[in-house]
């Protein structure tokens, strides 16, 4: 586990290195764990996340706000941004869980995440957890369109695709890993008038697709 790499792409070093190895402990590991962390690094997270688009939408209402707020703190963000910190091969997970690709699994990466956050806030307070935050998430904040921001992948894909007369994409199974319980579906999408395919993982098949068409979303803009 290699802490110095994570904590300079954080950009915060911690003074208790306890509460950074805490918050990258399943609960399959054992009793000290990151579900505390997590449920505090939540809260830290939505606070500041509000008021940065507070900040940045000075004309949008309450509900628009909302709307752009479960889009940048909902699983596929946090997992996202984990993987950008390459959470997945410090995490401190059972056997059960290493076996079963845990390392890998959004639910456990977001979930580690939002624990960090929470360690920053107890080992400094807010102002230093604010700032870790703003700065993972400075870029998603700044390229965010109010009249497209809040819609599904999936459904922002097929806008596009059909605004330009093409034909909707076909999503396809490749695969699917780990036990009935806690499987991790990876699924592609096509889209041949333009020549792209792309893959996404995800708990759930949905979840997977919605990757895919995030993916093709962020190659499309590279056209």
């Amino acid at each position: 586990m290699n802490l110095d790499a994570l904590s300079r792409a954080l950009g915060y070093r911690f003074s208790s290195s306890a509460l950074l190895i805490q918050a990258l402990t399943h609960r399959s590991f054992g009793a000290s764990h990151n579900e505390r962390l997590e449920f505090i690094g939540d809260g830290v997270l939505n606070c500041v996340i509000a008021r940065a688009l507070f900040d940045r939408f000075p004309d949008l209402d309450e509900g628009g706000l909302s709307r752009l707020r479960a889009g940048l703190v909902k699983q596929d963000a946090l997992h996202a941004h984990a993987l950008s910190l390459s959470l997945g091969g410090m995490l401190r997970l059972g056997e059960g869980e290493l076996r079963s690709g845990g390392h890998q699994r959004p639910s456990i990466l977001a979930d580690a995440l939002e624990a960090i956050f929470g360690a920053i806030f107890l080992d400094a307070g807010f102002d230093a957890a604010s700032k870790v935050i703003n700065r993972i998430y400075a870029r998603s904040i700044a390229e965010i369109d109010p009249a497209s921001a809040g819609k599904d992948p999936k459904t922002a894909l097929q806008e596009w695709l059909q605004a330009r007369r093409h034909a909707l994409p076909k999503y396809e199974m490749v695969i699917v890993r780990g036990e009935a319980h806690s499987q991790e579906f990876e699924v592609s999408c096509l889209i041949p008038a333009l020549m792209i395919e792309t893959k996404g993982r995800g708990a759930s098949r949905r979840a997977a697709e919605q990757q895919a068409a995030r993916d093709a979303l962020d190659r499309i803009e590279k056209l």
